[in-house]
């Protein structure tokens, strides 16, 4: 993934420089934007018929321990059938809330995805990646 918010740049800087703790999320949440967000937060979440964040159990099984800074999925994310046209997606983003919440982590696709009513986006293992340098 792209990006890294400015949420969680200052938290990993608080929490490694000044000892003050922050706790991982017990589960995290997968949403889909129809016009990209920066690290500062902002861009357009999809809104349609049976949209919802996808969460997932923030543990090894779901995200696999990382090797040489790169980390991906290890299930598939699937979102649910859409119930009316979600529109051109162009970026994917994880939170910490299944609504509202902190914006973790977000990445433009590599083209958009347009998802139609009844169509179903879903991303394979190891399709989403995390890079830390």
């Amino acid at each position: 993934m792209a990006g890294k918010s400015d949420y969680l740049e200052n938290k990993v800087l608080d929490h490694i420089l000044g000892n003050t703790a922050y706790s991982a999320p017990a589960t995290v949440y997968f949403g889909l934007y129809t016009s990209n967000p920066t690290d500062a937060g902002g861009g357009t979440e999809v809104s349609g018929v049976s949209y919802a964040r996808v969460s997932k159990t923030n543990n090894t099984t779901n995200f696999p321990n990382a090797v040489s800074g790169v980390k991906s999925n290890g299930t598939s994310v699937d979102f649910p059938t859409a119930g009316s046209a979600w529109g051109s997606v162009q970026s994917v983003g994880v939170f910490d809330a299944p609504t509202g919440g902190n914006l973790l982590y977000w990445a433009p696709l590599a083209s958009a995805i347009v998802v139609p009513n009844g169509g179903q986006l879903s991303f394979a293992i190891g399709q989403l990646i995390f890079i830390e340098d």
